[in-house]
């Protein structure tokens, strides 16, 4: 009879695991630089400006849906079988197609790949939790957002070269990377004991309300982080006329301002919890206001980094501060609906966004709207916070 697998994390599981969190970024990402070239291919299809970018977007919607099912799943089957076929049948989906001329089959296939892609995020996200404990797994939640923003650099480059070479599906074959990512899970991953086949699981009681109210801010989080992401073309515009390579240039200076966010996370984890938040939301609040008040492309690109840095530190935190709660038998559920809830803010920032803007008199009202909130959120964290500290010993024991 083998030994049972060890239950301590080494760096090789967590890189493995980091690929995997890379898949969903990419679904979206790769996909931009040819989304001029799907809207001319696809003109002639009937509603057209409106499906192409659904077929962008929708795997975000599906991640949002499916992620507490994912985590649930992953709580009953086993981590590691449901993460490597995830892999699998994201390869398939993702590079469907290549082989398909019909917009709605397209549409189709994305979804699919959304369902896996929220198996893959949730999975690979609770083995980091189930992998590491304490400054180790904070640590590794630091470094998953900071591999998510230089990876997105790194693949709307990479999605720009592979549609220039191959046209509008050159970026989808960049999903069949998932296989050799899978293959590498077969052999280094192993299945946490603790989750497998436990029949403990059935006893744990899910801690909502510790976790509701952080899968709510998450949502917050997550609308704030996006709004800036999807919106960062419009926002630079204020400034006047920029061109795509201005604009892409301040894309990947705001994706670093989510990484130095997440290096602050890294230096400051003994205080993640609501002290945290609080100096996120305000740091994102003076991004946002300043993004809204200056009219300078300098000064704009600036205050969106500002933004950014706020996010990249929000993230990693309530990831971290959210694990807390969750025991080992029922996290994959948390980390579930935590994804699900991320991901909402990603797929709901440009429809809000454009409601707000249609209606308050322009982007620039909406980013002070925003900062308005943000602050506030930030004021009210700070004195739930310092409340607390104030309390007696035997009540503040237990953070958030």
């Amino acid at each position: 009879m083998s030994a049972p697998a060890p239950q301590t994390g080494s760096t090789r599981h967590g890189i493995i695991l980091l690929l995997c969190a890379v898949m969903p970024i990419m679904a979206i990402i790769s996909l931009v630089p040819v989304l001029p070239l799907l809207l001319e291919e696809f003109a002639a299809t009937p509603g057209s400006k409106f499906l192409v970018p659904i077929a962008l977007t929708i795997p975000a919607l599906c991640v949002a849906l499916f992620s507490p099912i994912a985590g649930w799943l992953s709580d009953k089957v086993g981590r590691k079988r449901l993460l490597i076929v995830s892999l699998l049948v994201y390869a398939a989906a993702g590079s469907a197609p290549l082989f398909l001329t019909d917009l709605k089959e397209i549409i189709a296939t994305r979804f699919l790949l959304g369902i896996f892609e929220a198996a893959i995020m949730t999975v690979a996200t609770t083995l980091i939790g189930d992998y590491f404990t304490g400054e180790r797994r904070e640590k590794w939640i630091g470094v998953q957002i900071a591999t998510g923003s230089f990876a997105a650099i790194i693949l709307i480059a990479a999605g720009g070269f592979l549609g220039e070479a191959f046209g509008s599906r050159g970026p989808f074959l960049l999903y069949v990377l998932a296989i050799p990512i899978a293959v590498a899970a077969a052999i280094i991953l192993y299945e946490p004991l603790k989750t497998s086949n436990d029949p403990k699981t059935q006893a744990v009681t899910f801690p909502i309300k510790a976790v509701l109210p952080l899968i709510l801010i998450t949502a917050g989080v997550g609308l704030l982080f996006y709004s800036v992401v999807v919106q960062l073309g419009p926002i630079l515009q204020l400034s006047g006329s920029v061109s795509p390579a201005m604009i892409g240039i301040a894309g990947a200076a705001a994706n670093l301002g989510v990484v130095a966010g997440s290096l602050i996370f890294r230096r400051s984890i003994k205080q993640t919890g609501s002290a945290l938040l609080a100096i996120g939301l305000v740091i994102t609040a003076i991004g946002y206001a300043g993004a809204g008040i200056v009219e300078s492309f300098i000064g704009i690109a600036l205050f969106a980094v500002i933004a950014c840095i706020g996010s990249g530190l929000m993230l990693p935190n309530m990831l971290a501060w959210i694990m807390r709660h969750l025991p080992d038998e029922i996290r994959g559920r948390g980390i579930g609906f935590w994804t699900g809830a991320f991901f909402l803010g990603q797929f709901v920032a440009p429809i809000i966004a454009a409601a707000l803007t249609a209606n308050i008199g322009g982007l620039a009202n909406m980013l002070l709207i925003y900062a308005a909130l943000a602050a506030a959120g930030g004021l009210l964290t700070l004195f739930a916070h310092r409340t607390r500290k104030k309390q007696p010993l035997e009540q503040g024991l237990v953070e958030g």
